[in-house]
């Protein structure tokens, strides 16, 4: 006996369900939502489209989210790496360098590229919960980390006494954000460093 197309595909996903399950589940949910978001963007983003890449049936993700926001908001959260400890290379140009060149690896991640495909298409009402996901994860770590590495550069006298740290250490990522929406996201290995040599030192030098 033939079975109906959409029998078989759902016969299919649940098959692959049982072999996955829990965090193993989880995880090729995820990275399939955020392929799935590189690839086609937010509007043509699907339920549907995000269990079939991940070769699983929809059951599998309605059960754990109620729709695409939901699921989007805990791929995000689960993927976006941790702040880490303020870099203590030496020198201040070289901590800088270190930490411009981490926000490069979160912004070309596979996070990075599908928070980018959301804000160019999200409506503005749920736009919010995701710039404060961001914010919470990624935006707020790291710039405490650059106005410890700041404050550092002050006391050896690597930093002019009384630079205003809140406000510089907004220039570097606001660059490497500029870079990143002018470019499609395409930011060189080399521009942090361009950065930091070319604009960030010589505002901190005393």
């Amino acid at each position: 006996m033939v079975l109906p197309r959409e029998h078989s595909e759902s016969l299919a996903g649940a098959a692959a369900s049982l072999r996955r399950r829990g965090e193993v589940l989880q995880r090729a949910i995820f990275d399939a939502a955020l392929d799935q978001l590189s690839a086609v963007g937010w509007k043509q983003l699907t339920m549907e489209g995000v269990a079939a890449c991940a070769q699983t049936g929809k059951a599998a993700l309605y059960r754990r989210w109620a729709g695409k926001e939901d699921l989007v908001m805990a791929a995000l959260a689960s993927t976006l790496p941790v702040g880490g400890d303020a870099p203590d290379c030496g020198s201040v140009r070289d901590d800088l360098v270190v930490l411009l060149t981490r926000m490069r690896s979160v912004m070309q991640s596979p996070a990075g590229c599908a928070f980018r495909a959301i804000m160019e298409e999200i409506e503005h009402e749920h736009a919010k919960a995701f710039y404060d996901l961001i914010n919470d994860k990624v935006i707020e770590p790291g710039r405490r980390i650059s106005v410890e590495v700041l404050r550092r550069g002050i006391e050896r006298g690597e930093v002019r006494a009384g630079a205003d740290v809140e406000l510089l250490a907004d220039v570097g990522p606001a660059m490497m954000m500029y870079r990143a929406k002018m470019s499609g996201g395409d930011v060189s290995a080399d521009h942090p460093a361009r950065v930091v040599d070319e604009v960030l030192m010589p505002m901190l030098r005393p």
